[in-house]
Formats: structure tokens, C-alpha cells, sequence
């Protein structure tokens, strides 16, 4: 396809707007969601955790946000070891593509879950990770992780180590689709 054929976004006056998950910035650089709790052992582990790949497990865009809503894509590659914690707002989880294991239930696929505000949950995505859409109420929101002490994070840094090589060459469970 050529330059000609690519169209711009249409102008919020049109009464719609246009994201595309190509070009969504991560969710790190929108600022809309901010890490609370911290503590000195929490910092020390997180960084752990980083220094072993953990940013390498995941993906996290925001794909649409405006006061009142917002949408963000994530892919989680196989085995990631999220960790405990919560939001400060409602989220209700859409699986595009592969599976996780949340509690004693496997989703795949056109599967979702809701979660309320303040609940704490972990899912461990599937052997080919999981890609979900996640919809919030607010544009802003928290998360607060639950493991806050060095051994806790060591833990998950050691679960990071062990996967980081193979995730280098994982592609999105929907590129199969494709």
C-alpha cells in the first residue's frame, strides 16, 4: 500500500476518533496509570525484577483514553509472573487471543472477566501468553502491588530469569491468527 493510501485520523469534530494499536504509545508513557505503595524493599525488588527482563515479558499500550474512559491493549508472554495487586478502578478484561489461568479457571478466546475496584488478582498467561483488552471507567487510574518485600520480588525476578530467553522470540498469539 502506498503513502497515497494511508488516511489520517479523522478530527475529534467529526463526532469519532481513530486509534491504532501500531502506533499507541506504551502505557508508561501516557502517565495514566500510577504505581502507589512503594516502599524501599518494594524499589529495591522491583528493580531486581527489571534488571532480569521483567519489562521484557510484556506489552502495554494505551490504546484510547479520554476523561471518564479508557482502553489499553496488553500481551503477556507465556508464563509472565504478574504479580498480585490491584486497581483503583473498575476493569472489565477482553481476551483477543491465546489464554490465562485465572484461579482454577483457563479463558481463551472471546473470554473475558470483570473486576471491581480494589480486588486483588493475578492471572498467569498461557504457553503461548495472552493478549487482552482491558476497559476502565476513568482515564487515570492506579495500581498497587501487593508484594511489597525484597524476597517477594526475588522471587518473581527468579520466575523473570528463567523465562526471558524463551520470550525473546515469542511472537503475539494473534500473529497466528493472521
Amino acid at each position: 500500500m502506498s503513502d497515497a493510501n494511508v488516511k489520517e485520523p479523522a478530527p475529534a469534530s467529526t463526532g469519532y476518533q481513530i486509534f491504532r494499536t501500531a502506533t499507541s504509545p506504551s502505557l508508561d508513557e501516557t502517565a495514566h496509570m500510577e504505581v502507589v505503595g512503594m516502599n524501599p524493599e518494594f524499589e529495591a525488588g522491583i528493580a531486581k525484577a527489571l534488571e532480569a527482563g521483567f519489562a521484557e515479558g510484556n506489552i502495554v499500550k494505551t490504546l484510547f483514553s479520554r476523561p471518564g474512559f479508557s482502553l489499553t491493549y496488553a500481551w503477556f508472554k507465556s508464563g509472565f509472573p504478574l504479580p498480585l495487586h490491584t486497581h483503583d478502578a473498575d476493569c472489565l478484561y477482553y481476551i483477543v487471543a491465546g489464554s490465562l489461568q485465572l484461579g482454577t479457571d483457563t479463558l481463551g478466546p472471546g473470554d473475558g472477566f470483570f473486576l471491581p475496584a480494589n480486588k486483588a488478582y493475578r492471572y498467569t498467561p498461557g504457553p503461548k501468553g495472552v493478549e487482552v483488552l482491558e476497559f476502565r471507567g476513568q482515564e487515570n487510574f492506579n495500581i498497587d502491588f501487593l508484594a511489597k518485600s525484597l524476597p517477594a520480588w526475588e522471587k518473581i525476578a527468579s520466575a523473570v530469569s528463567t523465562r526471558r530467553e524463551d520470550w525473546a522470540g515469542e511472537v503475539p498469539p494473534s500473529a497466528v491468527l493472521a
